[in-house]
């Protein structure tokens, strides 16, 4: 897939799935409800007090696929939500209108029914105008610093939302300031051992090339202009970022300067969880529904 358009006329062709929406009294998140209902792409659970459901009246969509759940308080929808998701009542969870970690905090409970013993990681796809692929980009807003161990399991889980979009073989690049190895820098480093791991099987499914600083992960020109020799220099298909920081101003970035489409999943659960920021507009809760129930 190259486009979001490609990935929601496959998506419709598929068997729906359920996602289970956490707080979902909110304007953007039933606009994308109701796209994702247009487009045929999913069967839905709402959860929200019957106070908010009755602030949004005039915007809740009225369909056979959308069950609405009345929860006593707004945590209480949260942990319903996330109980649908890990008892198997939906193949999905969506963050609505709440916090990422009043979201995570159900997530993680033993209880829950959601943790696998795995890195939970972001994974965020954008498309271009003008560019030849999807591009990934990983992790922007669960790991904070990750460290090697954890940026294995970001890597090993991004490509494996690439094989499912059927991306067989992408290109992973693990992002630095640098194309050389600097002790110095841990980024550059890690990149280093990363692309080692590769090459001896321990993250498999990919190419893994770094340390490249951004330019020459995503230009074949600003590669060769640096003198990189490489076959995955410039190809990139997944930015691995070397901390959140990095990850959220480049996603920022993306969206407000370069005009990106974007769709977001949790990966590393039971279940995809769709989150996006409350900031973000129906679309991108579109793109991140299809990529989740895809």
């Amino acid at each position: 897939m190259k486009t979001f358009d490609e990935l929601l006329k496959q998506s419709a062709a598929r068997e729906k799935k359920t996602i289970a929406i956490a707080c979902a009294a909110d304007k953007e998140v039933l606009e994308a409800v109701k796209q994702a209902l247009y487009h045929q792409l999913a069967k839905f659970i709402l959860f929200d007090t019957e106070e908010s459901f009755a602030s949004f009246s005039e915007l809740m969509p009225k369909h056979e696929d959308v069950e609405v759940r009345f929860s006593p308080s707004p945590q209480l929808a949260v942990r319903e939500a996330a109980q649908a998701a890990g008892k198997g009542q939906a193949d999905a969870l969506m963050k609505g209108h709440v916090d990422t970690a009043a979201l995570l905090r159900e997530v993680l409970r033993d209880d829950t029914g959601l943790k696998t013993g795995k890195t939970i990681s972001h994974v965020a796809v954008f498309e271009f105008p003008d560019f030849d692929r999807l591009l990934f980009v990983t992790d922007a807003a669960m790991n904070i610093a990750p460290d090697l161990k954890q940026k294995k399991d970001i890597i090993v889980n991004a490509v494996s939302v690439a094989h499912r979009i059927g991306i067989s073989h992408p290109i992973v690049s693990p992002l630095s300031a640098v194309e050389v190895v600097n002790p110095s820098m841990p980024s550059s480093t890690d990149a280093a051992l990363l692309t080692m791991m590769n090459q001896r099987g321990q993250i498999s499914g990919c190419t893994v090339e770094g340390p490249l600083a951004f330019d020459n992960a995503i230009s074949v020109a600003s590669a060769k202009a640096k003198g990189i020799e490489s076959q995955a220099a410039g190809h990139a298909d997944i930015l691995v970022v070397p901390n959140i920081e990095a990850g959220n101003i480049l996603y920022k970035s993306f969206m407000y300067f370069a005009h990106a489409k974007v769709g977001a999943v949790i990966e590393g659960a039971k279940v995809p969880i769709v989150l996006t920021s409350r900031a973000d507009s129906a679309e991108s809760k579109l793109y991140s529904i299809a990529l989740a129930a895809y």
